[in-house]
């Protein structure tokens, strides 16, 4: 039986603008997405029995609603020699915080059941399978830093230079996607920008100040920061970064992280470290 470890990344968005709103409701946005270098652990063990087994750090959700296992229900259907899988997760990024764990733990799952149970299926492929799951889980699937816009399925990749960050989540503070997009103060009409001419300073996240508003531990957080380097918050969720040139500097601010916040220095990724592995592997 084959078994293999591997490592899945968490992501920021250097930005993130909501440009407009469908007809059926899902807001349109332009985000650039970077690898960091805080990861999950995902374990793979390969059975002859077509079944599917998750357990490990399930946050309370069952193993049947969890992506992981939803990624491998989906590839089933491909898996003609009826192979199975017995798989284990080991969280290190925190849930609600608008890092991708979950999207990337499904985007693993399709890429390392796509070669142990010799499906072959390409890239693209796997991507169309993945945005039916999660409109974060293509960027993991493709692997590389990316641009996005419409609903996040449109990637442009690029490569963004890679630094240290000093991440910063408020303890105990969840924040729920689908509260902030449904709030009546969202901006939903921020203009569309040229690629080719962004930089971080003319950017922003849309979600920040009605997350602020919203979550007490959110503002704090980005008080703190920015006492020390420029700051945002990546994603819908509670994480925000501050950049620093080296991580020396980076880890003394950490230490000084007020006891309700939770800091990492963390190194950005212009790879995924699941392609690194599916090359070196297979």
């Amino acid at each position: 039986m084959k078994t293999i470890s591997c490592l899945s990344p968490a992501k920021i968005n250097w930005f993130l603008h909501i440009t407009g709103r469908r007809d059926n409701g899902y807001h349109e946005l332009q985000t650039l997405f970077q690898f960091i270098d805080l990861a999950d652990t995902l374990h793979f063990e390969l059975t002859n029995d077509a079944n599917i087994s998750l357990n490990g750090d399930l946050l309370d959700i069952s193993a049947q609603n969890n992506l992981i296992y939803k990624a491998a229900q989906a590839l089933m259907p491909y898996n003609k020699q009826n192979f199975g899988i017995k798989m284990r997760v080991e969280k290190r990024i925190p849930a609600g915080a608008g890092l991708g764990g979950g999207s990337s733990n499904c985007a693993t799952t399709l890429l390392i059941l796509n070669k142990l149970w010799q499906i072959n299926l390409s890239i693209d492929q796997l991507a169309e399978i993945g945005v039916k799951l999660g409109a974060d889980v293509p960027v993991f699937v493709r692997g590389t830093t990316a641009f996005a816009q419409g609903i996040g399925e449109f990637l442009y990749p690029t490569t963004v230079p890679e630094q240290s960050l000093l991440l910063a989540i408020a303890k105990n503070c969840h924040v729920s996607t689908a509260e902030l997009f449904a709030d009546k103060n969202l901006p939903r009409n921020t203009a569309k920008i040229d690629f080719s001419h962004y930089s971080f300073e003319k950017t922003g996240n849309d979600f920040e100040s009605i997350a602020k508003a919203r979550f007490a531990a959110v503002a704090k957080t980005l008080d703190w920061l920015i006492e020390y380097a420029p700051s945002r918050m990546t994603g819908s969720g509670a994480a925000c970064f501050a950049l620093f040139d080296t991580p020396e500097q980076a880890q003394k601010v950490a230490k000084l992280a007020p006891n309700d916040i939770n800091a990492y220095v963390v190194s950005t990724l212009n790879t995924s470290p699941v392609h690194a592995l599916i090359a070196e592997q297979f």
